[in-house]
Order: structure tokens, then sequence, then C-alpha cells
């Protein structure tokens, strides 16, 4: 057995050239940029130590640079700056790290030609995420007779007006998790039907935004939590890795939603396979999909069957493990293939891909057709509103976000031949999950071994019958995290025996980038 860099031993283990990864960014490049004092830095993320935010901002402008927003949630400004200040910001002992204002897209593609079948088992016992809130962090909502009660916050201008959505996306992904399926007579209704949505828009009409907006919606979520009763957070979007979990300040301020109590649900991403060679690239989550509280959901197409036997991952889905950190994502994967949702008519998705519109009643074609990693985690997003509704019907109270992602990391029904880091625990399974939560909830939410609790440990689905995953982390222990304040997961995960029977141990994310790995045979 040895050690080498995490990147080199899966480029090893996979069979895989540098063209077949998913394109992360070469940070030495970046590094080098960022020190040539040629080069322009523009917008930056600076971070600082502890209530030194407003100090740091005002040392800032008296270097006669603009600052364009303060967050408290992460203790952080967002600036322009060139080279060289880099130098003297970097000998400020108040700051504590410098990250790119990255520029987010959302995380669905086009050319989808079958029709959603809903495999994960819902509607379940007449839930329908009644009173539970979900906060879409998109390009915004047109609203139509699909949606009503909506509260609407655009964070690309600054006034406020009616619900909008210029590029598409929004909208169908809160058709997804939440439209009554009014325009189709039920045929495509949200997951949710009766969850309260809370849109915040940060994408424009091209599906694009700055990492600062969308940090901005997260501080405005976590502040009206309660307001506004926001239970979820769903983003379908992204941007790739260009640092270590512990500076990049996107990762940060999901991490502090999830303290808040709030479960965070975000796209994998659809870069897993090279777009030069076609082949499977690794190591292709975004950010902040690589945030470790995150439900970080990957792709699964359905064939449009009911039965599961056919079900394959997407190959468009990020796989994992995270860059620099080496976190093992996606935790599982759910229906992104071929799903039909509520179109904004004449919105950009809307006008480019004439072939991807679905007709409705009256002839008008008011829905679209989409692929995408935003369209499993929008699925998701409603499902975890019905274990939230679930658990408060019976209990009046909800699981907390570690538990929830437990729940379904621990119920998910895996794939036959497909390896963690495509799937991680396996496909949603909303019927499974649900009753989980009800069987733990009336055992007092004990800090044992689930298999006590339900039994047995699979799902009908159709004809067939699936086990569960029933290991609520990648080793053999259970975790249920605390009540909140701590990520579910710790820093040091140890694998169990995974799919081609090796066992692998990933280092802390502050080791560095050792991986020990049993073997590097028998991987596809």
């Amino acid at each position: 057995m040895r050690c080498v860099t995490w990147l080199a031993l899966i480029a090893a283990a996979l069979g895989a050239d540098a063209s077949a990864f998913a394109g992360q960014p070469d940070n030495s490049k970046l590094d080098a940029a960022l020190q040539d004092s040629r080069a322009a830095v523009d917008r930056v993320i600076i971070q600082t130590t502890r209530g030194q935010a407003a100090n740091v901002a005002t040392r800032v402008r008296t270097r006669g640079r603009p600052v364009f927003s303060q967050f408290t949630i992460i203790d952080a400004v967002t600036a322009e700056l060139g080279s060289e200040d880099l130098a003297a910001l970097q000998a400020d002992a108040d700051v504590t790290s410098i990250s790119i204002d990255a520029v987010v897209a959302s995380a669905s593609v086009n050319g989808a030609t079958n029709t959603f079948a809903t495999t994960i088992g819902v509607p379940l016992a007449g839930l329908t995420g009644k009173g539970v809130g979900i906060a879409v962090i998109d390009s915004g909502l047109a609203l139509n007779g699909d949606f009503s009660s909506v509260a609407f916050y655009d964070f690309t201008r600054s006034q406020q007006g009616s619900p909008y959505d210029e590029y598409g996306h929004g909208t169908h992904v809160s058709g997804l998790i939440a439209s009554k399926g009014t325009l189709s007579q039920g045929a495509y209704s949200g997951v949710a039907p009766r969850s309260k949505l809370i849109e915040l828009k940060v994408l424009d009409a091209g599906g694009r935004g700055q990492t600062s907006t969308v940090i901005a919606a997260i501080e405005f979520v976590v502040a009206n939590k309660d307001t506004l009763g926001i239970d979820v957070i769903n983003l379908s979007l992204g941007h790739p890795i260009f640092e270590t979990v512990q500076t990049d300040p996107l990762v940060q301020a999901v991490e502090a939603a999830t303290r808040a109590g709030i479960v965070v649900v975000v796209a994998a991403g659809n870069v897993g396979r090279s777009p030069s060679t076609g082949l499977p690239g690794y190591a292709g989550i975004l950010s902040p999909a690589n945030a470790p509280s995150a439900i970080t959901v990957g792709a699964l197409d359905t064939r449009n069957t009911i039965a599961r036997g056919d079900d394959a991952v997407a190959p468009y889905s990020s796989r994992g493990p995270t860059w620099y950190d080496a976190l093992p994502k996606p935790d599982l994967v759910a229906p992104g293939q071929s799903l039909i949702s509520d179109a904004a008519i004449g919105s950009t998705l809307y006008s480019d891909f004439p072939n991807a519109r679905i007709t409705g009643n009256g002839g008008a074609a008011r829905f679209l057709r989409l692929n995408g990693t935003s369209m499993a985690a929008a699925v998701t997003s409603g499902v975890v509103a019905l274990v939230i509704e679930a658990s408060r019907t019976a209990f009046g109270t909800a699981p907390t976000p570690a538990t929830i992602k437990s729940i379904l990391a621990y119920t998910a029904l895996p794939l036959d031949g497909v390896d963690p880091l495509t799937q991680g625990h396996g496909a949603l399974n909303a019927s499974g999950a649900i009753s989980l939560t009800l069987a733990a909830g009336a055992a007092g939410w004990p800090d044992i071994a689930l298999t006590t609790l339900v039994s047995p440990a699979t799902t009908t689905v159709g004809t067939e019958t699936w086990t569960w995953a029933q290991d609520a982390d990648w080793g053999d222990t259970v975790v249920w995290g605390s009540t909140g304040e701590e990520p579910a997961w710790a820093q040091t995960v140890v694998w169990g025996s995974v799919d081609w029977g090796d066992t692998v141990v990933w280092g802390s994310t502050d080791s560095g980038d050792t991986v020990v790995w049993g073997s590097t045979h028998g991987i596809n």
C-alpha cells in the first residue's frame, strides 16, 4: 500500500487521463495571476477575523478601492482590488483569506426527450409539504396558476418588484418543488405542492451571477428564517472549486445556514464527463456542493420507467471526491433527467430551446423538459419538505438538518455496479425516508442503530423490492449529529467496504492531499 496525491491516485485507478476530469481550475495558474503585479484581481471576497469586517472594509476604502457589500454570516466584505493591494491585505492580521468573487451558474442542461417518471414514492400518505418554507436561490419565478403565496426578493436589483424570471431556470426548479399542477391538471405537479416558496433572485438572464450575491441571499435567509418560516434552501447553482472548504466563502455561508437549523440541498454539478473525450470524469463536484453539511445531489436517469432495475446515473452528473479536500460527495442521486416543469414564457431557456417546450392544455407551450443536477436537487428539496411535514404532524417538531441528511442517506437505494463516488449512498427514496422519520421519531430519535427501528429496511417500487443503503455515513457507524450546532459529518471520514471490495480511508481535510486506498483494481 502506498500514499500518493488523491488526484493522481484516482486518475490511475480509473484509467482516466487529465482530460477526463471535470475541468477544475489549475490553481497554480490562479496563484501566479494573483501574484503578477500586472494582473487585475477585480472583485474579491475578503474574509476576516470575527467582528473585523467593517474595519477591514474601512482599510480597503482608504486604499481607494470600492467595497460593494459586507457580510456578518461569514465576517467578510466584497471589494474590488488590484494585484498591488494583495500584499498589504495578506499582511493584515484581521484578514483570514481572500477569494475570487466567482461567477456562479445554474446546473441544468437541455436536450431531454423523455417524460418524467416518478420512482421516488410520492405523493405519500397525503403529504404535500404544507407549512414548510423552501428558499429557492436561483433566477427568480414567473408567476402563473401553478404558484400562489410566493415571497420574492431580488438581489440583482436595488428595488424590489413583482416576481419575474428572464432566464427560466428558477421557474422550472420551483415547479418541480411546489407546482400545484393546475395548468397541467396534475400531470406536472411538484413534489411538495403546498410548501411555501421564498424566491431569492441571484441569477441574470443568462443564468449567471456572483458568489457574493448568493452569499447575500443566504445571509438574508438566515436572518429571516423565523419571520419567513424557512426550513430548506435549494441551491441549483455553483462554480468550480477554487480552494479548500475551510476558506471557500460560499461553503462557509452554507455551513452557517446549516448551523442555523436550515436544511441546505445543493446540485452536485453537470461536469461528470469530459466534453472532448466523453470519458467519465471524477472530482467534478462544484462549490458549494462540496460543503460538508449540505445534501449534495447528483442526477438519476429513471429511463421513464417505474422499475428501478434500468435506472442509471446520468453521465453528466458530477462525481466525487471534492477538489482539494477529497470529501466523499455526492450524498445521493435523485431523478434529474427529462423532468417536465413550469416554463417562464419568453425566458432565455424558453426561447433558446424550442424543442424542450411541452404543450399543455389549450395548446399553449407552458412547460419545459430539462435535464440536470439542478432538477435532482429540486426533487430532493421537495422530499425534504415531506419529511419535515411528516415529523411535525406526528411529533410537533422537525428533525435537525444533520438528522434529515442521515435519514436520506440511510434509506437511499444503491444502484448495482455503480461506485459511491458516482452515486453517493444511492437513489433518493422518499417513502423510505418518511417511514424511517416516523419510526425514529416515535422512538424519541435514539442514538442507536436504525435497524432496530424499521424492519425490513426495504422499499417496494412496482413489483420490485429494493434494500436500503442502511448506512448514514461512509463507514459502519450511523451519524445523527448534534442538535445542529455541528455539521453531521466529521472532518475525518472513514469509508467502509465499497462495491469493489476495497477499504478506503480519507484523511482529515487539513492533513494534505494524501489518500490511502486498499487497491486500485475493479473500478469502472
